[in-house]
């Protein structure tokens, strides 16, 4: 069963890891991929969103993976707000039988999530707040699918 949640909580990391080790059977491997606010610069960073379609264009990435590659249950969860640097944006894991079309797929869904997903990021650094455009090479990343 696959999951799919935008939310301004946090989210277990254990708790979702254990659903997908579970999610069947002939589950050989887990991929689990976790992106955090950077720190240096960044003093926070605020991630809007529309509801409604935000969960359709996961869902649709979710439905691409699926038919490249065989899964037996896939999680996307990414969180909305004012976070602060350390604290977990994203959470994309993978289950399948093999340990490759894991990676393959939770790769797949993480490029494209940084490029498709309609999230508009603003960062808080010491010159000011900015908003972030997405970089040439995540968008080199995502065309490579």
């Amino acid at each position: 069963m696959d999951v799919v949640r935008v939310q301004s909580e946090d989210f277990d990391v254990g708790a979702e890891s254990e659903r997908l080790h579970r999610a069947a059977d002939e589950v050989g491997g887990v991929v689990i991929f976790i992106g955090t606010v950077r720190g240096g610069a960044v003093r926070a960073m605020t991630l809007e969103h529309y509801p409604g379609m935000t969960e359709k264009s996961l869902e649709t990435l979710v439905e691409e993976a699926r038919r490249r590659w065989s899964l037996a249950a896939v999680t996307v969860i990414h969180r909305f707000g004012r976070l602060l640097p350390g604290e977990r944006i994203v959470f994309v894991g993978v289950a399948s039988r093999h340990r490759a079309e894991a990676f393959a797929a939770s790769e797949f869904l993480i490029d494209r999530l940084k490029t498709e997903a309609p999230f508009w990021k603003k960062e808080e650094t010491e010159e000011g707040t900015r908003w972030v455009e997405a970089k040439e090479g995540d968008e080199d990343r995502a065309r490579r699918w």
